[in-house]
């Protein structure tokens, strides 16, 4: 039986279409057990609109979120990787300067949203700090950034951010930037920039993980190649099952396996499945997305009203959106390529991730009773769920302590 039949098969367990079918009191008492954590999810981005409280509940198709406190606890998600996400923009002097501004708002943002409500969250700085606030009922909030366009300009606000909590860092997005070739724009670098070969060093020496999704081919190879501490891929899926540049291939996951790296299978849909949108979807949404990217200044009534303008978009054009099955196939996959001990899960909450079956955060148990149902054990999808990364992050900060080559007294 190949793959997709098998997850068709395991679809079908509860005999009805597997997002309808409930979970089972089982997969809930195991993903009650385990160290639940998503190494990548955009949720800040809603901390620039005034009044957004997290703990409030939220609803995609009214207000456009899909995590927050109540549903966060329904799913069981005890932490995340709340990145700090720039939008790439111009490269020129006021460009940068804008994106050194985004980043550092982002960040302080993050640090308040934690500092005011000390009960429901805590900030992670590594993986005890993790299991710790998870046995005390709250979330870890850990710090990423997709993106690093916002220390282009001073390689040096790195160690700023981390101190302030910064743990993963994605070097690029979309788009090119001065550090490093996107997967999804044309080739400048050939890999990483000079300056991005400097911030991966500085990154090692300080602890950071760096993380390769969203960047070419040619920059994970020169990862793999420089980087002495294994490399994260947050939220990224396989090549193999679905053709797109954001994906990686066999032969890459297999090398970043044997070097103890970690690929993050991601629930973002344009990446599990090559159904086209409408293209007048895109049409009706481009106007509606320029004010979206000035949140911060928007009133609440205002991001209503906005709010409210894309919900009927959506409803007009719905999203070709991937299902529980193209996500499963594609972890299944990976899985059973690299091993259970390289594989993790980021769903990109906030970001456009999401699936029918699983379309927020209160849905995770999903994807754990579909590891159960592949036969894999309760060590197994601990490790899926958290156990990897975390070991992968106590790997990239002990690094810099424990470095006999004096790679960290040297400047790239």
């Amino acid at each position: 039986m190949n793959l997709r039949a098998v997850v068709v098969a395991i679809g079908v367990l509860a005999g009805m279409p597997s997002h309808a079918a409930p979970v089972s009191e089982a997969a809930m008492a195991l993903h009650r057990r385990v160290l639940v954590l998503d190494s990548h999810i955009d949720t800040a981005r809603f901390l620039e609109q005034p009044g957004w409280n997290v703990l409030e509940r939220h609803d995609a198709a009214r207000d456009l979120s899909q995590l927050d406190w109540p549903r966060l606890r329904e799913g069981g998600l005890d932490g995340a990787f709340w990145a700090i996400y720039t939008p790439q923009g111009s490269r020129d002097l006021e460009g940068r300067a804008a994106a050194v501004e985004h980043g550092l708002a982002q960040l302080m943002r993050l640090r308040d949203m934690v500092a005011r409500h000390p009960r429901q969250l805590g900030l992670a700085l590594g993986s005890e700090d993790a299991r710790h606030l998870a046995a005390e009922g709250r979330h870890a909030v850990f710090i990423s950034m997709e993106n690093a366009e916002p220390l282009a300009s001073d390689l040096a606000l790195l160690d700023t951010y981390q101190r302030q909590g910064l743990r993963m860092l994605g070097l690029v997005h979309a788009r090119n930037n001065d550090l490093a070739d996107s997967s999804t724009d044309t080739p400048q670098w050939h890999g990483l920039s000079p300056a991005g070969r400097q911030l991966v060093h500085r990154a090692n020496c300080l602890g950071v993980l760096v993380d390769a999704s969203h960047a070419s081919d040619e920059v994970f190879d020169q990862l793999l190649e420089i980087s002495p501490v294994p490399i994260v891929l947050s939220h990224t899926s396989s090549r193999a099952i679905t053709n797109h540049p954001r994906n990686l291939d066999d032969e890459r996951l297999l090398r970043l396996a044997r070097k103890g790296g970690v690929v993050n299978v991601t629930l973002y849909s344009s990446y599990l499945s090559l159904e086209k949108d409408d293209p007048r979807r895109a049409a009706a949404l481009q106007p509606l997305y320029v004010p979206l990217r000035r949140m911060a200044a928007l009133q609440p009534e205002e991001y209503k009203a906005l709010a409210a303008q894309i919900g009927e978009v959506e409803r007009r054009y719905p999203k070709a959106k991937a299902s529980l099955d193209d996500f499963t196939t594609h972890l299944l996959h990976v899985l059973e390529l690299v091993g259970p001990e390289h594989v993790g899960i980021g769903s990109d909450w906030d970001g456009g991730g999401g699936v029918v079956g699983v379309e927020d955060v209160a849905q995770l148990p999903r994807i754990t009773e579909r590891l159960m149902q592949a036969g894999y054990s309760e060590a197994q999808i601990a490790g899926i769920w958290g156990g990897n990364l975390m070991r992968l992050l106590d790997r990239a900060q002990a690094f810099p302590a424990t470095d006999t080559t004096g790679y960290c007294t040297v400047r790239p």
